[in-house]
Parts: structure tokens; sequence; C-alpha cells
């Protein structure tokens, strides 16, 4: 066997380290379905770890959906969209979705990550400049690393940053702005005004992908971009499956001759194998779910509004969290693993975010929001994290 790669990776220990302190809370092995409440390694234990802002994973009309799509399609398309991966599924599913999302149409890619990592490139290149929210999500910043454009950077949601930014670049030059339509582990709303105001100054399009936003603002979920009004105003809206539509995919909703470039020349979606018939009846049957039934999204509303009041009584320093997405700032990465044993051990899941996916001044627990949980579920989430955040000492260095 060769040694190549062992002698290359062997000294990668960072993983190790945790395990070592018995603080490792990655790949944690659930055994029921993505609930309010789910069992983890035998025990069960309140989710606060979700995307699943609406709950419809498990609900009886997604689940039947994709049983009756296995049935009548099989598990796979077994090849790309390109060549013989596309189904009446999923010429169904663009079509709603552009309507959904007000735009003219909608190209499906396999994951959300593949959206960015194929969009980007392909729609900026050689002397063209991408500007991208410092706070984006990783995938944006793959794709702009695979695009031949030059990116710039600015200051998180900081319009005078932008500006200067903008200012810099040739007036000739084509100019894309990419952002994230809720910040997803801030859990801020982005800008879009400031930003579609600036992008008619300097003659700039805009992206905005919604990962965390469909489903969750905007009329019945519709995103950010609906969210401001600014539909018209916002070239391509990127998004995932994986979330409210409890699922698995991505899309990017434009006018149609910018989604017929996108489908002949992205190679993300080009080379990838097509999204299975199990997803695209998942995600069929969750934006049925979105556009006849809001209760599920005020619901969702209801139980953020009453966290945030919780946190911030308890003493929290939850930045500027206006969403679901409740980042729980520690500050301290060795605090951020400790507070996330402890909780799990009391029965709470929540994710730790941590160097390098952030500075690790601003580490922090992600608490997720779905429809599902109860006023008391989040109470005793709550109570459990204010204790353990005691014995961890982090009021004292908040």
């Amino acid at each position: 066997m060769s040694s190549i790669l062992k002698n290359r990776y062997q000294s990668y220990q960072e993983p190790q380290k945790v395990k070592a302190q018995n603080l490792y809370p990655f790949f944690r092995n659930i055994q029921s379905e993505q609930a309010a409440e789910v069992q983890v390694e035998g025990k069960n234990v309140l989710m606060f770890g979700s995307n699943s802002y609406l709950g419809l994973t498990t609900h009886p009309k997604v689940k039947e959906a994709a049983i009756n799509a296995v049935k009548k399609y099989g598990s796979s398309l077994s090849g790309s969209r390109y060549m013989n991966g596309t189904s009446d599924m999923h010429v169904e599913l663009e079509n709603r979705i552009a309507k959904f999302l007000g735009k003219e149409a909608c190209a499906l890619y396999s994951t959300g990550f593949q959206v960015n990592i194929g969009v980007l490139p392909t729609v900026a290149g050689k002397g063209d400049y991408l500007f991208l929210d410092r706070y984006n999500h990783a995938s944006i910043f793959e794709g702009a690393k695979l695009s031949a454009a030059q990116s710039v950077v600015f200051r998180h949601n900081n319009m005078t940053s932008l500006e200067q930014k903008l200012s810099k670049a040739p007036a000739e030059a084509f100019k894309f702005i990419v952002v994230d339509g809720i910040f997803s582990m801030e859990g801020n709303i982005v800008d879009l005004p400031g930003i579609v105001a600036l992008a008619k100054k300097y003659n700039a399009a805009v992206m905005t992908d919604c990962a965390h936003a469909i489903g969750v603002i905007g009329e019945n979920g519709a995103g950010t971009p609906n969210h401001f009004g600014l539909t018209d105003d916002v070239d391509i809206i990127g998004g995932t499956l994986s979330k409210s539509f409890a699922s698995l995919g991505g899309f990017c909703a434009a006018d149609e001759d910018t989604i017929n470039y996108l489908k002949h020349t992205s190679k993300s979606m080009i080379f990838a194998a097509s999204i299975t018939p199990a997803s695209i009846a998942s995600a069929l049957a969750a934006l049925d779910i979105m556009e006849t039934d809001d209760s599920h999204r005020l619901k969702l509303w209801d139980n953020t509004h009453y966290t945030l009041k919780v946190m911030k009584e308890l003493g929290f320093d939850t930045g500027a969290s206006e969403t679901p997405i409740v980042p729980i700032f520690v500050r301290d990465d060795f605090k951020a693993y400790k507070l996330t044993k402890l909780l799990f051990e009391r029965g709470v899941f929540v994710n730790p975010v941590v160097s390098p996916g952030v500075s690790p001044e601003d580490s922090l627990i992600r608490f997720s929001i779905m429809s599902t949980h109860t006023h008391e579920q989040i109470d005793k989430a709550a109570e459990i994290l204010y204790q353990a955040a005691k014995e961890v000492d982090l009021f004292a260095t908040a």
C-alpha cells in the first residue's frame, strides 16, 4: 500500500486533539428522523442543531411523496441532468420554484453547494469582479476561487465598505455582488435595499443565496428579495432544497436567457448526477405546503421571537440575530466545545462553530429553531444552556 498520502496527512491531528479531551462534537450518529427531539447514540435529546426550519422533513405528505416517487421512478436516474437524468418531476419543480420566487426560469443542481461553485465561475470570468460579503457561506468563496474573476471582499453588511470597493473597479468592468440572504452563522438578514441601490449606482449584477431564507422570510417564505420587494432588482436567486424544502439539492432562478446559459455551460450541473426522484418529490410536496399553509412559518417566527427574548433575558450574547438562527457567542474554542458536550450530556443537541470556520474570538454555539419546537422545549434547553454556561464561566468573560 502506498504511504504517500499517509505521510502527507498523518501530521494532521486537530480532531484527535479534541477527541483526547473527550470533547469531539462532530459526526454524531443520529438514529431517528430529524425532528424536535431525536435519538443520538442511544439517547433522546432535544434537537436545536437542525436546518429543518419548517419541520417538514417529518411531515406525512412529504414522506408519502418520496415513497411514491421511488415506486414510480426507482431510486435513481443514474445520470446527469444534461444527459439522461431529467424527469418530468425535475421540470415541474424548476417551473414551480421559478414561479414561487418570481423569476422566469430555474435550474436545479444536485446540492446548494454546487449552485455556488457552478454559477460564480460560469457567470464571472477574467476581467470581471466579484464582490463578496465577508460572512458569506463557504460555498460562495469556493465558487469565487474557481472563477477567473477578481474577488473583492467587503465588511459584513457594510454598505460604506461595499461602495468603497465598487468605486475602485473599472467602470466598464462586469461587476457581480454575491451575498447570503440570511447569514448562516450570524442569523441576520442582508441589507438588500442597500446592495440594490449600490448595484444600480455602479451598474452591477446581484445574486442572493437564499439557502436559509427560503421558507423563513418573504411571502409564504419566498426569500429575501421578496421580503424586501426587490425581486426584479436581484438578477439571480440561489438556494438549497436541504432546509425548508426538506430534501436534498440546489437551485438558481433568474431570467430565461441566464438560466439557458447556465444549463449548457455550468460544469457542476452538466457533470454531476441528477437529484434523485425521492428528493425531487419531497421538495415538490414541501413547496405545496409552503404555498398553501403558512402556519408552519408563522409558528417558526413565534418560536424565534420567543427564543431571542429568553436568551437575551438570560444574558446571552446573540449578536445581530433576527431569524431562527440564534448564535450564542462564546468567543473561546475550548469553552464552545465544553459547552456543547455539557449540553449533549444533559439532553440538548447544538452545533459548535469554532476556528478555522470562524476566528477564535467569534466562536459560538449555533442554536437553531424549528416550527415544531414547543415553548416548553425552548425553555428547557435555555435553562440547561444557562446552567452549563455558568459552569464554563461564559458570563465571566463575555
